[in-house]
């Protein structure tokens, strides 16, 4: 029989920490002193000399951290190394001090990287952002993207154009006029069911898919954006990597681009969007159609895909693409970032990165996840897309307890109740 009921707790950041005190009845001067040391963090640096590396692991074991660098650079065998930090905060905090002191301006460049990390751990760096008439407060709730696929060739199966063969919509007239009202319909049952903002887009992406003109996407996704904004005053978002379909559908009233590229494919993107003061998705991406394998009831998925460092390299990427969309005029509180799942990634590789989605916080920006109806599901519980919603529900759910403040679906009333529940979950207690 246990006497002290002795248990191991698991608190989600400092102010649980703080509550946990509390219920014991700590001093709040003691509370403020002691919060920090249960705060424990574990960072990856790449790339450090080995002046700067030494240094640095001598004020970590002064200050009761730690430091993890190669053994070969003490022998010269590399001329620099990847370090890893473990310590609390407060111990990391007392570092930052000394580094910033440091001649090597290595090392007073890390101490501020450092403290960025620090702070975005908490949070998005903008705690808002305004997506045309409606404000979204990240990290008071998780907002739901619902998916309207105007296109004949969606790799979830949902695009409108589905089922017009079978059921006898055969002129091309008659054909864009049935797909313009399925996706009206579709999008407001969407609101309906409780999504925030509406994503609709005109070219598919799924794995192998052959591009389309600016044309032939305009004609899909302008009458839909149309008579959306006549029906709705809710946000509408525009799929697009190309600069002439993103301005006639801001022009339509688009409210946010999902640049499914990063604004790479299209220099006029990034300007484009500076000038319309619209906020923006930069969604990591490495398809190539030579790494696309396709299996008929499965769909297509990639295959052979290199990293160096999953999570290093994707962030990396992404650093390199908000710099560039900052360059162009674009505010960083106009920014979310996307990981790109099932994009240029394995079936391996996405589930990694599901699981460790919770490592872009440190770009301080907040995060969309598209985990619906992907292949990495379907390979993974060997289903077609149809029957993906499980799967969906249980990569949505993981993605909220990563700390994700957005997630792109198809299945509208399933997930928005999925979401409900995990935020419910993951927030219960902290008031």
């Amino acid at each position: 029989m246990s006497r002290y009921g002795v248990r191991l707790l698991r608190c989600d950041g400092e102010a649980s920490l703080r509550k946990e005190m509390e219920a014991v009845g700590a001093d709040p001067r003691g509370i403020a002193i002691m919060a920090p040391k249960g705060s424990f963090h574990l960072f990856k640096l790449e790339g450090l000399t080995f002046a700067a590396a030494s240094i640095l692991k001598q004020e970590m074991l002064s200050k009761g951290g730690e430091a993890v660098l190669s053994g070969d650079i003490y022998f010269g065998g590399e001329r620099t190394t990847d370090v890893l930090l473990m310590a609390t905060e407060r111990t990391l905090r007392e570092v930052l001090k000394v580094l910033r002191m440091q001649p090597l301006p290595s090392l007073r460049q890390l101490a501020e990287e450092l403290a960025a990390a620090l702070r975005h751990h908490a949070g998005p760096e903008y705690p808002c952002c305004r997506i045309g008439g409606r404000e979204f407060r990240w990290g008071e709730r998780t907002y739901v993207m619902g998916i309207v696929n105007v296109t004949p060739d969606s790799f979830s199966g949902d695009g409108v154009y589905a089922t017009m063969e079978t059921e006898g919509v055969a002129h091309p007239l008659e054909r864009a006029q049935a797909a313009t009202e399925r996706a009206v319909a579709q999008a407001l049952s969407f609101l309906e069911e409780g999504v925030d903002i509406i994503d609709v887009g005109g070219e598919s992406t799924r794995p192998g898919s052959a591009p389309i003109d600016a044309q032939t996407e305009l004609s899909r996704v302008i009458p839909v954006i149309r008579r959306l904004r006549e029906a709705t005053d809710a946000p509408i978002s525009i799929d697009t990597y190309k600069a002439s379909v993103a301005a006639e559908a801001l022009d339509a009233g688009a409210d946010l681009v999902n640049a499914v590229w990063a604004l790479q494919m299209d220099p006029e993107l990034a300007p484009l969007v500076a000038e319309r003061g619209v906020p923006v998705i930069l969604m990591h991406n490495r398809s190539k159609p030579k790494n696309a394998a396709q299996q008929e009831r499965l769909g297509g998925r990639y295959v052979g895909i290199h990293y160096h460092d999953l999570m290093a390299d994707i962030i990396r990427e992404l650093r390199q693409r908000v710099e560039h969309a900052v360059q162009a005029g674009i505010p960083r509180s106009r920014i979310i970032i996307d990981p790109g799942i099932g994009f240029g990634k394995t079936v391996e590789q996405n589930l990694h990165l599901l699981n460790h989605v919770d490592e872009l916080r440190v770009l301080g920006l907040p995060i969309l996840a598209g985990p619906s109806r992907k292949s990495f599901i379907g390979y993974t519980l060997d289903l077609p897309p149809q029957e993906r919603q499980e799967g969906t529900a249980a990569a949505v759910a993981l993605c909220i307890a990563r700390g994700v403040n957005m997630v792109r679906v198809h299945d509208a009333r399933a997930m928005v109740r999925v979401v409900r529940m995990s935020d419910a979950i993951l927030r219960a207690g902290r008031a």
